[in-house]
Parts: structure tokens; C-alpha cells; sequence
């Protein structure tokens, strides 16, 4: 199957993988703070749940790191893109990627 076969909400630049890593996210500037969970990452962003909702456009640090000591860390320049109603779990929110920092 090509990717002209598949529906249009499968056509992407790259492929999700379901992670559960923990998340920490600090507002650029040093405006603040925030921990979560990261449960979808792929090459161009990631999606993570927050306690707090965060405001879309905006710009963040982010840092992911293993529970288990695993490297590499991820740490990246992400923006805000999408916010979602707050579930049970947080504040489902998608981050794209615009830079990795070493």
C-alpha cells in the first residue's frame, strides 16, 4: 500500500509511537515550570498531558527523560499547537518541534 492509499489522517511525515515518559516543560523566557507525561512522540512533535492548559503559539523548553536512566534525553524547542478540553488524565496538548537541542 502507497501512501496515496491510505486516509488522509494517516498521511504523515512520520510515524507515532506511544511512549509514557515523564515531561518536564519551562515557558522560554523562564516564565515557568510545568511536569506531565509525553504519550505520543514522533520525528515532528509530540503529544503530552499537562495538569494546566497551556497557551497555543506559545514556546517552550521541553525535557524528556527515562525513569530508567535511559539516553539519550530529548530536550527541544517546541510550539504550542493544540490544546485539547481537559480529560480525567490533563490537558492534551500538541507540541511541534522546531529544534532539538544537544
Amino acid at each position: 500500500m502507497s501512501i496515496s492509499d491510505k486516509s488522509y489522517h494517516e498521511k504523515r511525515d512520520f510515524i507515532r509511537m506511544k511512549i509514557d515518559a515523564p515531561l518536564e516543560a519551562t515557558l522560554t523566557g523562564d516564565m515557568g515550570t510545568y511536569s506531565g507525561a509525553c504519550t505520543e512522540l514522533s520525528g515532528g512533535g509530540m503529544q503530552v498531558l499537562l495538569d494546566t492548559a497551556l497557551v497555543e503559539g506559545s514556546e517552550w523548553e521541553v525535557n524528556i527523560t527515562s525513569e530508567h536512566g535511559h539516553s539519550p534525553q530529548l530536550r527541544a524547542i517546541v510550539k504550542i499547537v493544540r490544546v485539547e478540553e481537559k480529560t480525567d488524565a490533563g490537558y492534551p496538548t500538541g507540541f511541534q518541534i522546531t529544534e532539538v537541542i544537544n
